[in-house]
């Protein structure tokens, strides 16, 4: 590490200990050299997971756009905020456990699917129509259908 006073490598960590946030870790070093103390800090670097969306392109992915999805999907429904950010908590805990750095955008949204037809029949029709690009009222009454012999 430079130290910021007189740019010489040579310091040494005096304490360590963890940031407030709990994320990183706060070291305070001396600088060898001009004996003047700074403090740093270590943080872990998140690679960010790709999603393979259906036409090719890739974007980074964003909790806020499943949450948001989520939402919309169970809006005017009996349905807990605190329920929606946990599912988003824990498909986002689950996508990060797989260690792939290239996710299919339809693995997400199959997983949304399963939770939403949990949660609710109305929200997981709605978010389905959008999903799977229903053209009619025909697409709609398939999967009511379907839904209804599942039950």
């Amino acid at each position: 590490m430079k130290c910021p006073f007189c740019g010489k490598l040579d310091n040494k960590v005096i304490d360590s200990r963890l940031a407030k946030d709990g994320d990183a870790i706060r070291r305070r070093r001396e600088c060898i050299i001009c004996g003047r103390r700074f403090t740093t800090y270590e943080n872990f670097e998140e690679i960010p997971i790709m999603i393979i969306k259906k036409d090719g392109r890739r974007e980074v992915f964003s909790r806020e756009k499943v949450y948001t999805g989520m939402k919309k999907a169970c809006e005017k429904r009996d349905i807990s905020i605190n329920v929606i950010e946990e599912f988003v908590d824990e498909l986002e805990r689950d996508l990060k456990e797989t260690g792939e750095k290239e996710i299919s955008s339809r693995i997400i949204g199959e997983k949304m699917m399963i939770k939403l037809q949990e949660l609710d029949d109305v929200a997981y029709v709605r978010f389905a129509s959008v999903y799977r690009e229903f053209k009619d009222v025909n697409d709609f009454v398939a999967e009511l259908k379907s839904l209804l012999s599942e039950r």
